[in-house]
């Protein structure tokens, strides 16, 4: 059965922008952000606490969440280890979402880490940012799909969800990192997972093969409570050969709509942060509605 409503969690303004070739200053990351607000988005992920020299795009994380203090809007922040939970803690930001990636290769790639010793990790940092009062959720990332090597074995990813809800996960999150799925294998993964664990869970799909909106679909009917997408489509990850963009957030919302679904924002206001998003890119967004125009018309 499809819900009535479903929480969108926008991750543009760090996915998105992450494999960005040029840095986007920190004013157009805040501009960006206050876009999504104001159409009606309320959580958001805006930093990653990682290395900069790794990922250039993010090393002002600390300026934006300082940038957007007293706004309306839960902010999240990406960790991959330790040394970045000290930085989340010092940023005062109030959630943050921990990187599990379930296959080795891909994790010793993306952390320097087996998966074990990651989700040793990730366990201490759930631990200590619930000592400082951050919300803590855990991303297995790579969840449907490994780029190293090949397909991931369910019963493997319910086993690390598990390990990851007892450790105080309050939000679990299966990332299709390089857009690999399809929807039959997401709903049953999706429900798997609820019922090994009992906590929320959120989705997060790359369009890499064309399969991102008809998985979200999937998800839904797997029970999902939030999904993420990405306002115009773009991002990737730039450790995972093949991963292009995110879903687009204009698209997802306007299948959304139309399915009677509710998510609490305003297309025609979202249509402007694409606007806003092509020009801080400096070219056109890879989503649909800003290309189509919602139907119909109003």
């Amino acid at each position: 059965m499809l819900p009535r409503t479903i929480e969108i969690v926008e991750v543009g303004p760090r996915d998105g922008l992450q494999d960005e070739p040029n840095i986007v200053p920190t004013a157009d990351k805040i501009a960006y952000v206050d876009a999504v607000l104001r159409a009606g988005l309320r959580r958001v992920e805006v930093a990653s606490f990682v290395n900069p020299k790794r990922v250039p795009q993010m090393a002002d994380g600390d300026d934006v969440i300082a940038g957007l203090r007293g706004r309306d809007a839960d902010l999240i922040g990406l960790v991959l280890n330790e040394r970045g939970i000290d930085r989340a803690i010092a940023s005062g930001i109030g959630e943050i979402n921990v990187v599990l990636v379930v296959s080795n290769t891909f994790s010793e790639r993306n952390q320097g880490m087996n998966t074990a010793e990651a989700l040793k990790m990730s366990s201490a940092v759930v631990a200590r940012a619930a000592e400082s009062g951050i919300r803590a959720g855990v991303t297995l990332s790579a969840a449907f799909g490994c780029p190293f090597e090949g397909r991931v074995d369910p019963a493997r990813v319910v086993a690390l969800a598990t390990a990851a809800a007892e450790a105080g996960a309050v939000e679990l999150s299966l990332a299709d990192t390089i857009g690999c799925a399809v929807p039959t294998q997401v709903e049953d993964l999706v429900a798997a997972v609820i019922a090994a664990t009992g906590v929320p869970l959120r989705i997060h799909l790359h369009n890499s093969r064309n399969t991102g909106l008809a998985n979200a679909y999937g998800a839904l009917l797997g029970g999902v409570t939030a999904i993420d997408a990405s306002t115009g489509g773009i991002g990737g990850c730039p450790f995972a050969p093949g991963a292009t963009g995110n879903i687009a957030t204009e698209d997802l919302v306007h299948m959304l709509h139309a399915m009677g679904i509710e998510t609490g924002i305003d297309l025609s206001l979202l249509l402007e942060a694409v606007a806003l998003v092509e020009r801080i890119t400096g070219r056109p967004a890879p989503g649909m509605l800003s290309k189509a125009g919602i139907f119909p018309k109003t």
